[in-house]
């Protein structure tokens, strides 16, 4: 049984960079040994869940502007699988939630990213699935429950954003995280660990700092489609900060 991961795809150099981040990411690719992955990106807003479904080579997508030459060098090779797309689909349809497919589009740095640091061979088949971050968390929950059960087919489901995302206030070269940032991830693991999703999906309302921590929900809501497609009681498996401000958060379910 593969748990469903919650995981932090922070800044575009992670790709690139050796930190305690990217070990522990290197040591989670020999953790989990899936059939196949399948990842909601922060980084592809569509109204309708969409659907990657294509057996070809993904292209890789640079969106992000003002790095090092490197990281635009950088290659995820990942094919992507037709059959597994075609199971979400159904699973989403039998839940009667819309969806629709996309036969084109590359892997964005919210999927290729981390995936380069899990399982660098790229040679895992990959469905990448869209996000749209105006739905409510009750909904996002709802997406992620009608994948519960690919784990136990040996399918990866990935919710890949981040907990605390505000970058206009992130402190450029700051190691030690801002105390409302922790304050913000210290909640959310509280109400996580007592097993309160109605507080969770009120974070908006209860959660302290929740303005600043989330000033936008795209990178927010792949925590509520992890924590739906899981099955298991939720655990820490990784917690950091960089920029003073953005959370590499990550969990399990």
């Amino acid at each position: 049984m593969i748990p469903a991961l919650f995981l932090a795809h922070g800044s575009p150099m992670l790709a690139i960079e050796e930190t305690p981040y990217t070990a522990f990411l290197a040591e989670l690719g020999q953790r989990h040994k899936p059939k196949a992955i399948v990842i909601f990106t922060a980084h592809w807003e569509e109204q309708v869940t969409t659907v990657s479904s294509s057996d070809d080579v993904y292209d890789t997508i640079y969106d992000f502007g003002g790095f090092p030459d490197e990281l635009y060098k950088v290659r995820y090779p990942a094919r992507g699988s037709s059959m597994v797309a075609a199971m979400v689909a159904a699973k989403l349809q039998a839940a009667g939630i819309a969806h629709r497919a996309d036969t084109e589009r590359g892997l964005d740095h919210g999927s290729w990213t981390l995936l380069h640091r899990i399982y660098p061979q790229a040679d895992i088949p990959v469905v990448q699935v869209s996000v749209n971050p105006y739905s409510p968390p009750e909904e996002q929950f709802k997406i992620g429950a009608a994948l519960r059960g690919l784990g136990e087919q040996d399918i990866l489901v990935i919710g890949s954003g981040v907990t605390v995302h505000n970058l206009r206030i992130i402190k450029w070269g700051q190691k030690e995280p801002e105390p409302w940032a922790v304050q913000f991830d210290d909640w959310l693991l509280n109400r996580l660990d007592a097993g309160d999703t109605e507080s969770l999906f009120a974070y908006e309302r209860l959660a302290p700092n929740a303005r600043m921590a989330v000033p936008r929900a795209e990178h927010f809501v792949p925590l509520f489609i992890a924590m739906g497609a899981g099955a298991g009681k939720p655990q820490t498996i990784y917690r950091g900060y960089d920029y003073g401000t953005l959370s590499y958060l990550c969990l399990q379910f």
